[in-house]
């Protein structure tokens, strides 16, 4: 089966998300089953009705048993994937392909991680052994790289560049107030993003996604059996993911103003849907805002904005929840929080509720047909990148 052949071919139809944040009173194995029954009751299906289960997580299980530890599956297949901040999203994209391919007839993909209490800071991520080329450096580090560099493309000052990057702290906290599942829900004026602790580079603390705990799961069948099991399915339009080289950001000709590997995904992702005019189609765009220069730079890689005009963009309040373009409706990583092995899937889930018109205090204009997620995992110029297109309606 060719990618082209993939539009419509599998539908969502339950999911389940856990609050996100410092979930100190509960376990990796806690989480998972709190999301896995949450989505069980939205499809109202039993775990017995799953054939297999794919489980993303980062660093909180070492093989498939992660799952069977919490979740009775009845010796079923559970598979283990993990591809870095990616990984919930590679899971879901893994369990659709094999629904699509005929293996089997309805799916599990969960994504789950246990940071708080687990020593992991956010700020350094063992690499495997190298050659020594590549530098040893934090998460912060070479995401603040984008902030300059988007600069001096653009002919912008540093201080301009500020006020892009504390603009897109302020609307992701501003979304995250009304969700319940947020991990931060309270808004943060210019001058609190801008007087906080430097991390790196012109980056500050609140430009900066939390660590987080949480847990989310989708249950994934065949579009045409879909109204089977759910009134209003979410039906898959495209998936793609890229892969940048290992080192690619050491390149001489990788200057930090664009991720190509986010520009591949998005446009692949786009043509397969049949998506021609992003500010026609698609009602909602979750994206990968680890970082506040991260949001910004990819708001021109993923086709939101034309190039130079993201910041003015954001500025100008379009992608604001009530705005031309909602980006990042639930705050995002930056205020929803970013358990690794979960987040892909959380943005999935942000679509259900909006495009469902289940979003309660926050929900969109959602008369475009479309959601779009993208879910990055790694570095700029060295990172893997996802992008998904969902609809409400088959066609």
């Amino acid at each position: 089966m060719s990618a082209n052949d993939f539009k419509d071919r599998v539908a969502v139809v339950g999911m389940g998300c856990t609050r996100f944040g410092d979930r100190w009173e509960s376990s990796a194995d806690d989480l998972l089953a709190e999301a896995v029954q949450e989505a069980l009751d939205s499809a109202g299906m039993t775990i017995d009705q799953i054939d297999a289960f794919w489980l993303g997580t980062f660093s909180s299980g070492n093989s498939g048993m992660t799952m069977t530890a919490s979740v009775d599956v009845g010796l079923k297949p559970v598979t283990r994937v993990e591809n870095y901040c990616a990984t919930g999203s590679d899971a879901f994209r893994n369990a659709s392909y094999a629904v699509a391919s005929g293996a089997y007839e309805v799916v599990m993909a969960v994504g789950v991680e246990k940071l708080k209490d687990s020593r992991f800071a956010g700020l350094v991520v063992p690499d495997p052994d190298a050659d020594g080329t590549a530098p040893a450096w934090s998460s912060p580090a070479p995401f603040a790289m984008l902030a300059p560099a988007y600069g001096r493309a653009n002919g912008m000052s540093e201080d301009e560049v500020r006020s892009a990057l504390s603009r897109i702290a302020m609307k992701n906290h501003k979304n995250g107030v009304a969700n319940p599942r947020a991990q931060y829900r309270s808004e943060v004026t210019s001058e609190q993003v801008e007087s906080g602790p430097l991390v790196a580079g012109m980056l500050r603390v609140l430009d900066c996604s939390g660590v987080a705990d949480g847990a989310a799961a989708a249950i994934i069948t065949r579009a045409d059996d879909a109204k089977r099991y759910q009134e209003k399915p979410l039906y898959v339009k495209s998936m793609a993911l890229s892969a940048a080289p290992r080192n690619g950001n050491l390149s001489a000709d990788f200057d930090y103003t664009t991720m190509p590997e986010a520009v591949a995904s998005s446009r692949t992702a786009l043509e397969l849907a049949g998506v021609t005019d992003v500010g026609a189609e698609i009602a909602l765009v979750e994206l990968h805002d680890c970082f506040t220069p991260t949001e910004l730079v990819l708001y021109e890689d993923l086709g939101l904005a034309p190039r130079g005009a993201g910041a003015s963009m954001v500025l100008d309040g379009m992608f604001d929840a009530d705005g031309w373009l909602p980006v990042n409706p639930d705050g995002g990583l930056k205020s929803f929080g970013h358990p690794i092995g979960a987040s892909g899937l959380r943005m999935l889930f942000e679509c259900w509720l909006q495009l469902r018109e289940e979003a309660g205090e926050r929900q969109i204009d959602v008369s475009r047909p479309y959601g779009m997620t993208h879910n990055l995992g790694g570095r700029p110029g060295a990172s893997v990148s996802f992008v998904s297109i969902v609809g409400g309606e088959l066609g």
